[in-house]
């Protein structure tokens, strides 16, 4: 659960000291494990930096030693992924990509893995009308509840988005709440023109948040662009890129849970292609070596599929799913606009990108719902083979 805080100015400023004093631990540590494998060969481990942080915050009592240990130890964990995912990047022979240090404005988020450890939820029950979290070094701080929370607070995070905080819990136990079944299955076609087609025929708009708003953005980062680095113009300009991509991003994600609710709603078993968005969305300009071909299209269909926002939506819809008792399947999306629902034929049957034919039984139908109705019909089986195994 996400809330939007709204804290003070002098609680604005120790939560930013916090934000810069965890980033100064990360970018520490990872120098740490950096020099020394590179003088003695030794590879230091998340046991050995947390046990030093006695030490640090006795040397600094004003700065790491005013925030909580815990949060501490959630950052040397942070970091301690990252060198967790190279390696394995490196076992599975991809890009590596070294753990980086955290430049300012790359280093948003500070986790307390603990409610009750150096903060607190809900920290002043006896004020009915509001809510506060109580964070070390930090206080009370209000937050803007919109609504319940279910379950028991595990974590608490605080993250920074432009100019704004928000505070992320972490819930256990939280109790599901099942809809009334509708007996009704769907397959789902996600799309650019429409965000998601069903295979009932329906389709639901993509609103093209980005592409709304890129005019605004354009002017907001020509003015970036034409500052002096370093100056208040410049962090000025900065914040308003920031404020409109913040706005574009919360748009598209209300969008996502809207959809995704009318169709959880609806339907009781919902398959869907099993989309791969980060391998659809790569670069096609290739090498030098080999460069690649229609450039120009692929970036347009790039920027137009995470305009989409086809991996945020998969991701509400199956939060939405799990907490309503809805079935969501994945389907293996080969073929599945190209194959004709009616006959199976698959060659040379999508006409346009709208317009589907099939070239032995002559069906005719709209592209995306004839896809829409193979991915159901996939889902099903794949259900009825779970079943009977």
């Amino acid at each position: 659960m996400k809330f939007l805080l709204r804290p003070t100015a002098r609680q604005a400023v120790a939560l930013t000291a916090c934000l810069d004093d965890h980033r100064a631990l990360y970018n520490a540590a990872l120098e740490h494990r950096r020099t020394a494998y590179a003088k003695a060969g030794v590879s230091i481990k998340y046991g050995d930096q947390s046990a030093d942080l006695k030490h640090i915050r006795a040397d600094d009592t004003d700065g790491q030693g005013r925030w909580s240990f815990s949060s501490q130890q959630a950052t040397l964990r942070r970091l301690d992924k990252a060198f967790a995912a190279f390696f394995a990047r490196v076992r599975a022979k991809r890009t590596p990509g070294f753990p980086r240090f955290k430049g300012k404005g790359w280093f948003d988020t500070v986790e307390w893995p603990k409610d009750g450890d150096g903060c607190r939820w809900d920290s002043q029950p006896e004020h009915p009308s509001a809510t506060y979290v109580r964070l070390q070094g930090v206080g009370h701080v209000r937050v803007h509840q919109h609504r319940p929370v279910r379950g028991t607070v595990k974590t608490i995070s605080v993250k920074r988005e432009g100019t704004r905080w928000y505070v992320i819990l972490s819930c256990d136990d939280v109790p599901t709440e099942a809809l009334p079944a509708t007996g009704a299955a769907a397959g789902i076609d996600m799309g650019v023109t429409s965000l998601v087609t069903t295979s009932d025929g329906e389709h639901l708009d993509n609103p093209r948040h980005l592409a709304a708003s890129a005019d605004r953005l354009a002017a907001a980062q020509r003015d970036l662009a034409r500052t002096k680095r370093g100056s208040k113009r410049r962090r000025k300009a900065a914040v308003r890129v920031a404020a409109l991509h913040g706005k574009v991003r919360r748009q598209r994600l209300d969008g996502a849970h809207k959809a995704a609710l009318r169709l959880v709603r609806d339907y009781d078993v919902i398959a869907h292609e099993d989309l791969r968005v980060a391998n659809m969305t790569r670069s096609a300009s290739g090498t030098a070596e080999a460069p690649g071909r229609n450039v120009a299209q692929k970036s347009g269909l790039n920027r137009s599929i995470l305009d989409a926002g086809w991996g945020v939506f998969l991701k509400v819809l199956a939060d939405k799913a799990e907490s309503a008792g809805r079935k969501l399947i994945a389907v293996n999306p080969a073929n599945t606009s190209r194959t004709c629902s009616r006959c199976g034929h698959w060659k040379e049957n999508r006409l346009t990108q709208a317009e589907f034919h099939c070239q032995r039984c002559a069906h005719t139908a709209h592209a995306d719902v004839n896809a829409a109705i193979n991915i159901l019909r996939a889902g099903l089986a794949l259900r009825d083979v779970a079943e009977a195994a």
